[in-house]
């Protein structure tokens, strides 16, 4: 049987009952990274006295060789307890578990899911958006017309979209959202359950006032939904038609919500 099991995404005493029963009982353990889950067996051992009754396997199965380890794999391999782990949180959820959940289903495999903690519901909830659909976007491609076209999705689906990013970008993504989306508001929320956990509300623009000395750590972002979904045409595109800069601010605005006569003066300064 496999199990998928969530771990603390930060506060260790988020560990649930379940959780404990289902690593102590593990006789195999497949982990985002072996060295990650055994610091916390060993740190479960000392603080909760977690007990495990029988010697252990640890195999790597991360997202670069999900592929690889399931192709080779044979279903009684699972004839054994078999717990998935990830590093931090919801293993499937912006993490490796979904194509292993996949492999049992179409294999006849017995599998569980163990529900936990989980960064991008948190932040939702601690938003303080009121409309209740949420699409997560996890990770932005990093760069490109993949990275825009993703962003104009996250902005403009016409939905609250929840999405992680990390501190060596979270910069550029202020100012992106900034330039595409100057009215909307933002929630960014930091380290969360860790000690230096902190909730971040405002517009692009004025969270980067903020956040000058607060850029390094764990980031869930959460971008308040548009009034409208989403438009084939974004900013970008509408820049690069041969027209002129109002009617250009015109158009923008009207997809963006922006004031007609800001955006204008924002493309003449630009």
């Amino acid at each position: 049987m496999l199990s998928l099991v969530p771990t603390p995404i930060g506060n260790i005493a988020d560990i649930t009952l379940r959780t404990l029963e289902a690593l102590a009982q593990a006789e195999v353990l497949l982990c985002e990274d072996t060295r990650v889950t055994k610091k916390l067996l060993h740190f479960l051992k000392e603080r909760y006295n977690l007990a495990i009754a029988q010697e252990q396997q640890f195999v790597s199965l991360h997202s670069h060789n999900e592929a690889d380890f399931l192709a080779g794999l044979s279903p009684d391999f699972f004839d054994r307890n078999v717990v998935y782990v990830s590093d931090a949180g919801m293993p499937g959820f912006s993490d490796p578990g979904q194509m292993l959940v996949r492999y049992c289903i179409d294999n006849g495999v017995e599998y569980d899911v163990l529900p936990g903690a989980n960064a991008a519901l948190t932040a939702f909830v601690a938003s303080g958006f009121v409309e209740t659909k949420m699409l997560f976007a996890g990770f932005l491609p990093h760069k490109g017309n993949d990275r825009s076209a993703a962003l104009q999705e996250a902005l403009f689906n016409g939905y609250t979209t929840v999405l992680y990013e990390a501190p060596t970008r979270l910069e550029k993504l202020l100012r992106e959202i900034s330039a595409a989306a100057p009215l909307r508001e933002v929630f960014l929320a930091k380290e969360l359950t860790k000690k230096f956990q902190r909730f971040y509300r405002g517009t692009a623009a004025e969270l980067l006032e903020r956040m000058e000395k607060e850029i390094r750590g764990e980031w869930v972002v959460v971008i308040g939904a548009s009034e409208g979904k989403s438009s084939a045409l974004c900013e970008a595109d509408i820049l690069a038609l041969d027209i002129p800069k109002k009617a250009a601010s015109k158009l923008i605005a009207r997809i963006t919500g922006e004031n007609p006569k800001e955006c204008y003066q924002r493309l003449l300064n630009t």
